[in-house]
């Protein structure tokens, strides 16, 4: 779920104006305690990091909570922030361990010690969310604690176990504050990050206040910020355009998007390359219209990228031919050398060969709000029933009710997007392919499980290429999901507020302190 770089790709920023010098980009010291309001689409499933793996609610997280470790601005390898220092014990790549810095407090005012980071672990386990991030914590089989001291025990070699440690999953908790075998449920949040939180409306805003006792990697904590929460872009773009935010991100309209101008100078614009990408995924399971794997492979053959990229987005993503995006170790054009183009004909004989009654009906959910997502579902439906071979009903959801209704196996297919925890392509792996995934799709390969395995045994993840090659492949032939598109990140601000190009650099963290007045 979060955004990622490895860093090949580059930021651009664009200033508005002509002429303007770097001096400009320096905070005004008047406007210091000035609040800075940012406006996003995204939603908060749940304030409780075991109970919530989107991007909106871990966006609120790398804010409000500490993990034992961070990525720095472009990083690709996690550095301390609650830790001191971490490193794995031996060679085998199954002991982890971790020294807390002295003195972090929780709101409340208790020190924060090793059994806070314990019981912040055992309980993301425990919960086990089914909208929840315990799926990424699969190889931790046990952590020890001992006053400052925390160690994380492996049930197999894993080298991006560091990885995990520094996203929302990570996030330490005040044990006097969260039960610890159910979610918490009121609107507040108990954590060591750079923000406080002062007060939280659900789907309405919350409102963030500098960390005056904050000890970890970033160096300033920011100005005050209040981040408010929008149904949809079109209500996003509403706001934009009558001044009641200073920024807007994830997403504005794609037409918004696809306008922007970098001569306006009312406004500042940041377009970054990103990974995150959006699949359709196609439910595997025994009983499903989408269970045989011809069907599966019926519907790659039929999905036309570039009219969508072209209908709906109007250029603001990019066509997705394989698992793992542009830009990462081990990306391939797995679906493209398999199913080069569309090809009704090609499909229907494949149908016709493996008996399939015609036509193939299925459900096909989205989360409503979430970007173009109805005018998306009602492009791939024209095309897979333009061909005769299906007939689909589209549905939006809640995007609380849209998670539940994929976790619980009662949607065919849907669309999700997916924003990486982490700068590495295992979280394009496990995370959405390997058995028991976030996916909750019913798919499980044992060559799939081998290939992710293997590729954890790596401390070298330039290493882990072949891996990935070969698992995109098998992914492509098994068709579990079907990569549709990769995005370009777009931040728009106000004239008089810079940093929004740190906002979101693609290592999983959102940096709301990176925002300042000019």
């Amino acid at each position: 779920m979060r955004s990622v770089r490895m860093r090949i790709l580059a930021t651009v920023l664009v200033l508005a104006g002509v002429g303007v010098g770097g001096w400009q980009l320096l905070p005004a010291e008047e406007n210091t305690g000035k609040t800075i309001t940012v406006g996003t689409a995204d939603a908060v499933t749940s304030l409780d990091p075991a109970g919530a793996y989107d991007a909106g609610s871990w966006a609120l997280y790398s804010n409000v909570f500490q993990s034992l470790l961070t990525f720095e601005p472009d990083g690709v390898a996690p550095v301390p922030d609650a830790a001191q220092s971490c490193a794995f014990e031996g060679t085998d790549l199954t002991t982890y361990r971790c020294t807390l810095r002295k003195g972090l407090k929780f709101p409340g005012g208790r020190t924060v010690t090793a059994e806070d980071v314990k019981y912040s672990f055992d309980r993301v386990k425990r919960i086990n969310s089914d909208v929840g991030p315990a799926s990424l914590l699969e190889t931790l089989h046990s952590v020890d604690a001992d006053g400052l001291t925390v160690t994380f025990h492996l049930s197999s070699p894993d080298a991006t176990f560091p990885f995990k440690v520094a996203t929302g999953a990570g996030s330490i908790v005040d044990r006097s504050t969260y039960p610890s075998d159910a979610l918490r449920k009121d609107n507040g949040a108990d954590g060591t990050g750079p923000y406080t939180l002062t007060s939280y409306t659900k789907d309405k805003e919350a409102v963030l206040a500098p960390n005056a006792h904050y000890q970890g990697d970033v160096k300033g904590t920011g100005r005050p910020v209040v981040l408010r929460y929008y149904a949809d872009p079109n209500a996003l773009e509403k706001a934009w355009k009558a001044k009641q935010i200073d920024v807007a991100t994830r997403q504005l309209p794609p037409s918004v998007l696809a306008g922007l101008s970098p001569s306006d100078p009312n406004e500042r614009v940041s377009e970054t390359d990103s990974a995150e990408i959006r699949n359709l995924v196609l439910d595997t399971a025994a009983g499903s219209p989408l269970h045989d794997r011809s069907v599966r492979q019926a519907l790659a053959l039929l999905v036309n990228r570039e009219e969508l990229v072209s209908k709906v987005y109007e250029g603001t993503t990019d066509p997705l031919y394989s698992l793992i995006p542009a830009g990462i170790t081990g990306h391939t054009t797995s679906f493209f050398d398999a199913y080069d183009k569309p090809d009704a004909h090609k499909a229907r004989a494949l149908l016709v060969a493996a008996g399939v009654h015609l036509p193939v009906h299925f459900t096909y959910g989205y989360a409503e709000g979430s970007g173009a997502a109805a005018e998306e579902a009602a492009e791939l439906k024209r095309q897979l029933e333009a061909s005769g071979l299906f007939t689909v009903d589209t549905k939006g959801y809640e995007w609380t009710d849209f998670q539940k209704r994929y976790a619980s196996g009662k949607l065919d297919a849907y669309a999700v997007g997916w924003v990486a925890d982490f700068p590495d392509p295992d979280t394009f792996g496990a995370s959405l392919v390997g058995t028991g995934s976030s996916m909750k799709n019913g798919y499980s390969s044992k060559d799939v499980d081998r290939l992710i395995l293997d590729s954890q045994r790596y401390s070298d993840r330039s290493r882990t290429a072949d891996d990935f090659r070969q698992m995109q492949k098998i992914v492509a032939e098994e068709v579990p999901l079907i990569p549709l598109w990769q995005r370009k990140e777009y931040v728009v601000s106000s004239e008089d507020v810079g940093g929004g190009q740190y906002l979101s650099d693609g290592t999983g963290v959102f940096r709301l302190w990176r925002l300042g007045w000019i």
